[in-house]
């Protein structure tokens, strides 16, 4: 079998002949297979060992026929070489239990040391980089978003202290994200290092803030992450998390090639108010897997007739999956990607005598 790289291609805002399709949180609870294994491990003890992180990256690979493969990890894998002792807590998500506060706390952040602290994970990237098919897309937390859980102490709705942070605390506020922007830099770098064909940063909670607070308090440490990986030739995609759609104009001068769009907002409108100068990801509202096929499909349809109006498409949630999402639906929710795609640009290929 022939490597498919129709991922890359649209990442680079290439012709493509089909469709690529991934799924955020492709490997997870969804699957029943991975549920068993979850029985036995924590995901942080998945993580600790390549050869079980790689065989779980690879199921949605076997199992749906998506395009690429996203590294089994969690955002705050990098963050306990900081020194941040945390645990990811079962209905809760990660859980500090020493959150940062003040500046000395600040301080006390060491570098992030990949090689002493986090060499499993590169060697998961290394056994994938040989065994995959499809390209490996790799990823770290955005600073913002890290910063929300390091400085609440676990998930927040409100995100008071965090802000509170940012408006009275300004400078603790940007050097806390000095040191997340190296650690972000640093680690993605080590990433493609070892194997990994794209990267992915995410910023799940970033849409909490107004376009102006970003502009301040976020898009400095942003621009800075992405100018330092330009030089690498992999594509880098920024994913503004969940509710981001008024931010979406303000990251015209981050050096990424793709960005994500969550369901709320339409592929055109997007890429208006990107000003065209991305490839787009997304962005189908990850719940609409719970309707009758028929449904996903009209939906998925939709979507799909929007992002192939220009080169640069890649097919997506607007989110991650979630435990009870139907594997079954997601198999045939790919098919009919690759396939409705297919036939599309198929057809104007022939009438442009490509």
């Amino acid at each position: 079998m022939s490597y498919n790289d129709n991922f890359i291609k649209a990442c680079r805002k290439e012709q493509v002949d089909t469709l690529p399709v991934w799924y955020m949180r492709q490997a997870g609870r969804y699957d029943p297979d991975y549920r068993k294994i979850k029985e036995k491990y924590t995901l942080l003890e998945i993580c600790k060992q390549p050869e079980l992180a790689a065989e779980v990256t690879m199921m949605p690979i076997k199992k749906l026929g998506v395009d690429a493969a996203i590294l089994y990890s969690d955002i705050m894998n990098p963050v306990a070489s900081l020194g941040v002792d945390f645990d990811i807590v079962k209905d809760i998500g990660p859980v500090i239990h020493t959150p940062i506060r003040t500046a000395q706390d600040v301080e006390r952040l060491r570098p992030i040391d990949v090689d002493k602290d986090l060499s499993h994970i590169m060697e998961t990237i290394r056994i994938l980089d040989k065994a995959l098919e499809v390209p490996l897309i790799s990823f770290a937390g955005a600073p913002f978003t890290i910063a929300s859980y390091l400085i609440e102490g676990k998930p927040s709705k409100s995100y008071i202290r965090t802000k509170q942070m940012m408006y009275s605390e300004p400078k603790v506020w940007f050097a806390l994200m000095d040191k997340l922007g190296d650690m972000v830099i640093t680690y993605l770098r080590a990433h493609i290092a070892n194997g990994a064909k794209a990267v992915q940063v995410f910023d799940s909670w970033v849409g909490a803030l107004s376009p102006a607070d970003f502009d301040v308090y976020v898009r400095p440490t942003m621009m800075r992450i992405f100018q330092e990986l330009a030089d690498l030739k992999e594509p880098k995609i920024y994913f503004p998390g969940v509710s981001s759609g008024e931010l979406l104009p303000y990251l015209t001068t981050i050096q990424a090639d793709v960005i994500g769009l969550d369901w709320r907002v339409p592929i055109s409108v997007g890429r208006a108010r990107l000003e065209n100068r991305y490839a787009v990801q997304g962005n189908l509202d990850p719940y609409i897997l719970t309707a009758p096929m028929s449904v996903v499909e009209a939906q998925a349809k939709a979507i799909m007739d929007e992002g192939m109006k220009q080169p640069g498409f890649i097919f997506n949630l607007g989110h991650g999956l979630f435990p009870e999402a139907s594997l079954e639906k997601l198999k045939e929710l790919t098919t009919y990607v690759h396939t409705y795609s297919h036939s599309i640009l198929s057809q104007r290929a022939e009438k442009s005598g490509v």
